[in-house]
């Protein structure tokens, strides 16, 4: 399952999921380019950490919902490794409150974080796959988005992550023909704060069958297995990493 020496960009990968899928992929030898949209601290943090490891990296300030800024995202990651072999798409925006409470203004805002980002920079990043006949691209759904899950109060993050699946299918038939494969992982939401004793007893009890809470690195190894020369023959496909929740 070899990544080393590909080149991976980890949207939003300064923090929470996104910093564990680059540490990951880090640790396996990658290259690796995170980006963030403004929180700048967190983000060397992150750098330092793939650092020690050895890693070669970089981080750029862009907002993925912006076309040009995701243009310029995966320009600056060629123009400095000279190709981009993985993309991460991990950003995405998550909101509680039903129809009702939802402003127009709330809406766009997460289902561009969710869904317009992802088809922003994966068209970006397309042509340089398309040079090399090779790429990998992985996008984050969440759990049940593959059946178009509905939950009260997340009508916005719901109907995004099950359009984030539909539209990676597509591409996923697309791009097949180049070299290029197109896959989903579904985690739970992975809350960034730690869980106290109690609460963590509480989410196994309530959601996990096998016993414990999801982490960072539960999602970063499905990720790594969807990047590596091993899912060659893998695309258009979605992978849920939750426990057996809601199976």
């Amino acid at each position: 399952m070899t990544i080393r020496h590909r080149v991976a960009l980890v949207t939003g990968g300064s923090r929470g999921i996104g910093k564990g899928i680059a540490m990951s992929l880090g640790r396996a030898g990658a290259r690796v380019a995170l980006s963030y949209r403004s929180n700048k601290t967190a983000a060397q943090n992150t750098l330092r950490q793939l650092q020690a490891l050895g890693c070669e990296c970089f981080a750029i300030e862009a907002d993925a919902t912006d076309p040009a800024q995701a243009e310029s995202l995966v320009g600056s990651v060629t123009e400095k490794f000279g190709r981009l072999d993985l993309l991460v798409n991990n950003v995405g925006a998550f909101n509680w409150g039903t129809v009702a409470e939802t402003t127009v203004e709330e809406w766009r805002r997460v289902l561009d974080s969710n869904l317009l980002s992802v088809f922003c920079v994966s068209r970006a990043a397309l042509p340089a796959m398309r040079r090399q006949r090779w790429g990998r691209i992985i996008n984050l759904g969440a759990v049940g988005a593959e059946r178009a899950f509905g939950q009260a109060t997340i009508s916005a993050y719901a109907a995004a992550k099950a359009a984030v699946v539909a539209f990676s299918r597509s591409l996923a038939l697309e791009e097949a023909k180049n070299g290029i494969t197109v896959n989903v992982v579904n985690p739970p939401n992975i809350d960034d704060k730690e869980l106290s004793a109690e609460e963590a007893r509480r989410m196994r009890d309530a959601r996990f069958p096998v016993g414990r809470p999801p982490s960072a690195d539960d999602v970063a190894e499905a990720v790594k297995f969807l990047a590596s020369d091993s899912a060659d023959y893998v695309t258009g496909q979605v992978l849920s990493v939750s426990g057996g929740w809601m199976m």
